[in-house]
């Protein structure tokens, strides 16, 4: 087994919210972390919030829908401490706005953070993780990808795009000792609502049942699934409600969540 010492862990979307804590989350269990996020001076910021000058944090400031940056990365991360075991795909963008009012570079954006920021990474340490037989893949995921809700069309079609990514991970890994994980992660106190004042009201009124979770919070929950992988996990628990209702009663659900939702 391998040492905890030796053990390294990629996460992208860290240079706040989920991400950041998720990193932190990791770093103080003993993981060589590295953090990787398109905002360099928060990435040396919380990469001196964690370990200082102790050389246990590994920044890389990119997009990680470029695939070609995050290939370099990777070979940079194998040079310096070797395959990772566990990579936590949690970069993602979004604005919550019906098809004909959001710009063609924001759908652009949207396809980029999450799906492709995880299918690159995934597909750059996915090889190494193989040949050790050992790994996990953890990708942030929305409800919206449970169930769409009006006026998010680009932002939904993006998870739903992950979902399929997860999906297709989980039926190709089997029988190698590598796993795919999609934790669903409902409402997060974290920056996104402040960089769009707009997106809060978006939300179908029946989701206010839904507890607002922090970003430490979710974070343990990730922790949780690294140290337990599993292929689906929902948090909080009136997530996985929702997830219930929609599998046993999907017309019903499509009703509600629309009839509570956004209207034209």
């Amino acid at each position: 087994m391998q040492n905890t010492r030796e053990r390294v862990a990629v996460v992208t979307g860290a240079s706040s919210g989920i991400g950041a804590a998720t990193a932190k989350a990791l770093a103080k269990e003993g993981w060589r972390t590295v953090i990787v996020a398109r905002r360099t001076d928060r990435l040396h910021q919380l990469a001196e919030e964690i370990d200082g000058s102790g050389g246990r944090v590994m920044t890389a400031a990119l997009d990680c829908a470029d695939g070609a940056a995050v290939a370099a990365m990777a070979d940079r991360v194998r040079a310096a401490w070797g395959p990772p075991s566990v990579v936590v795909n949690s970069a993602g963008a979004g604005v919550w706005r019906f098809l004909e009012e959001t710009a063609h570079d924001e759908i652009d954006s949207m396809i980029g953070a999450p799906d492709l920021a995880a299918a690159h990474p995934s597909r750059a340490f996915l090889g190494g993780m193989i040949d050790t037989g050992r790994g996990c893949l953890i990708h942030v995921g929305s409800p919206a990808s449970i169930i769409p809700w009006p006026g998010a069309t680009a932002y939904t079609a993006s998870r739903w795009a992950l979902r399929g990514l997860h999906e297709a991970l989980r039926q190709d890994l089997r029988g190698t000792g590598v796993s795919s994980s999609l934790v669903y992660l409902g409402e997060v106190s974290s920056e996104y609502f402040q960089a769009n004042p707009d997106s809060h009201e978006h939300i179908p009124s029946v989701g206010s049942f839904i507890p607002v979770s922090t970003p430490e919070r979710c974070a343990e929950v990730i922790l949780d699934v690294v140290r337990r992988p599993r292929p689906v996990v929902f948090f909080p628990f009136a997530l996985r409600l929702l997830a219930w209702n929609a599998a046993l009663a999907p017309g019903p659900t499509r009703w509600l969540i629309a009839r509570t939702g956004r209207k034209h």
